[in-house]
């Protein structure tokens, strides 16, 4: 034991010396040029620049003490929520940081990934989306203006007719009419052809922007690794089906599955392996998904089912089931050959009709997963209905 936590005090001790220098770097500094005669360091003590120097220096160790304390990741999700929770820059973080710390003590990689998204998701404006938008309207507006100028020609075109035939009628002496006639019909004939050109090129170039908006919004819901739906895309399926549920007197149920010790299996095994892992995990939940129970990846290792139709002890078997069949199985890992340890998940599960309000009841299948993991892990247990 004490050579495991020397070898983590040197680890710590060597980011937040790294922390600190990356500090000095952003500062203008370098090394040798903070290293200057004690007496110099006192004269220049009080100066602003170096009270700043100071502040990095001191938030960057905090940083870097934060994520240690919690075993997370060195991400730049995970630095930029750490630093918008010590130094307060963002309430809501501060606030869910809090929260959760009161709560278990501790929080997790997947924990940040979700906290990130509910707190930061006004801020995403993917520039490629919003690029097609401006084109969608762009191209709406010229289909307008071809509209407009096809009414306008038909308009002049008719009440041009409409004169020439009063010649028609009037004249002894008809060829003249006849030819303007003739004229105009040609011109008419050729303005309806460029604009009905116009109009087929704006027709395809819609249909390729509606194709690429509903690819831009397929890449949107689902994620990239699994091929799941998302968090986002399963708050929209989550406010659908409660709403059916209610319609039709259906039970409805949630449940939350965490891949148990999943950063030993990063670490162990390397981040290929993990994702190779989390794809496999997702392909078992995925089998029970059908048109009554979705299956999304909610962040991290962390992944979210919902099950219309079924009570939540029935929901809590249908999870069992599945947990049971990942632990049977014997997993290898492919970069060596090598058999890896048992991969299991635990789960908490709860009645979503038990509760006034969505989120209540996913806090409380939460909850349930995280006695589920205090208690041994690799198990699923049932939220209690009163809180």
């Amino acid at each position: 034991m004490t050579g495991a936590t020397s070898s983590t005090a040197n680890a710590q001790h060597g980011l937040t010396d790294r922390l600190a220098r990356w500090a000095r770097g952003l500062s203008g500094k370098a090394d040798e040029e903070m290293e200057e005669p004690e007496t110099s360091q006192r004269a220049r003590s009080g100066s602003a620049a170096n009270r700043e120097i100071t502040r990095r220096r001191k938030l960057y160790q905090d940083i870097g003490d934060f994520l240690f304390a919690h075993d997370l990741d060195l991400t730049p999700l995970n630095f930029g929520v750490a630093h918008d929770f010590l130094t307060g820059s963002h309430i809501g973080v501060e606030k869910a940081v809090k929260a959760v710390l009161t709560e278990r003590g501790r929080i997790t990689n997947g924990w940040i990934e979700t906290v990130a998204a509910e707190q930061r998701g006004d801020e995403v404006t993917p520039e490629a989306l919003a690029s097609m938008l401006d084109k969608v309207e762009e191209n709406l507006s010229q289909f307008t203006g071809l509209m407009t100028e096809s009414r306008n020609s038909a308009k002049d075109y008719g009440a041009a007719l409409q004169e020439e035939v009063k010649g028609l009628s009037a004249s002894a002496d008809n060829q003249p009419v006849l030819a303007r006639l003739v004229s105009l019909t040609r011109s008419m004939v050729e303005k309806t052809r460029q604009v009905e050109g116009q109009l087929r090129d704006n027709q395809k170039q819609t249909q390729l922007l509606k194709s690429s908006l509903e690819t831009a919004r397929r890449a949107a819901e689902h994620d990239h690794l699994t091929g799941l739906p998302n968090r986002r895309a399963f708050e929209s399926v989550l406010r659908d089906e409660l709403k059916r549920a209610r319609d039709e007197g259906q039970s409805l149920a949630v449940a939350f599955c965490d891949i148990d010790h999943f950063k030993l299996i990063n670490d162990a095994h390397g981040h290929d392996t993990g994702d190779r892992v989390l794809k496999f995990v997702a392909g078992l939940l995925s089998k029970a998904s059908n048109d009554q129970c979705h299956v999304a990846r909610h962040g991290g290792e962390e992944f979210v089912m919902l099950f219309r139709g079924k009570t939540a002890a029935e929901a809590c078997e249908a999870v069992d089931s599945v947990r049971q069949d990942l632990s049977t199985r014997s997993l290898v890992n492919r970069a060596n050959g090598e058999r890896m340890e048992r991969v299991s998940f635990s789960a908490g599960v709860s009645n979503v009709l038990a509760y006034e309000d969505p989120r209540a009841a996913l806090k409380a299948a939460d909850r349930a997963l995280y006695l589920a993991k205090e208690h041994g892990r690799n198990r699923v247990y049932l939220a209690a209905e009163v809180d």
